[in-house]
């Protein structure tokens, strides 16, 4: 099981920005920030849902290739708010939210790059809910 993940950013301010905004859609906060005095090397932040971060960004030289960072969440509705809130922070559209039944019938996505090219996404893996 993993237990966090992260990317590397060029421009730390612009990418907290975009993962507060793009990340609140989803139920997740920015729940730590740490400078170089406390990391020794470079400024992190962490988002998740509270109590603990599972999601870090690193101010540095980005990751090449990209990365593709996929957040499971439980409602179709989500996967649209991510979307939405991803593209009004800057990210660019890397497909729109919908059906990708070539994974599986209910695979319910929606992709974004981030700042630096990340490939990031939020992931339904259940119907619809019409109640």
């Amino acid at each position: 099981m993993i237990d966090h993940t992260g990317v590397t950013v060029s421009d730390f301010a612009a990418s907290k920005a975009f993962y507060t905004t793009a990340l609140a859609a989803i139920g997740y906060a920015k729940l730590l920030e740490f400078g170089s005095g406390i990391t020794g090397t470079t400024a992190v932040a962490g988002y998740g849902e509270p109590p603990k971060p599972d999601f870090w960004i690193a101010a540095g030289t980005p990751n090449r290739p990209p990365i593709h960072v996929a957040f499971r969440v439980a409602t179709r509705a989500q996967v649209r708010a991510f979307h939405a809130a991803a593209l009004a922070a800057g990210g660019a559209c890397n497909g729109p939210p919908g059906l990708r039944a070539h994974y599986h019938p209910n695979y319910y996505g929606a992709f974004v790059h981030d700042p630096d090219g990340h490939n990031i996404e939020a992931v339904c893996h259940d119907p619809e809910d019409h109640s």
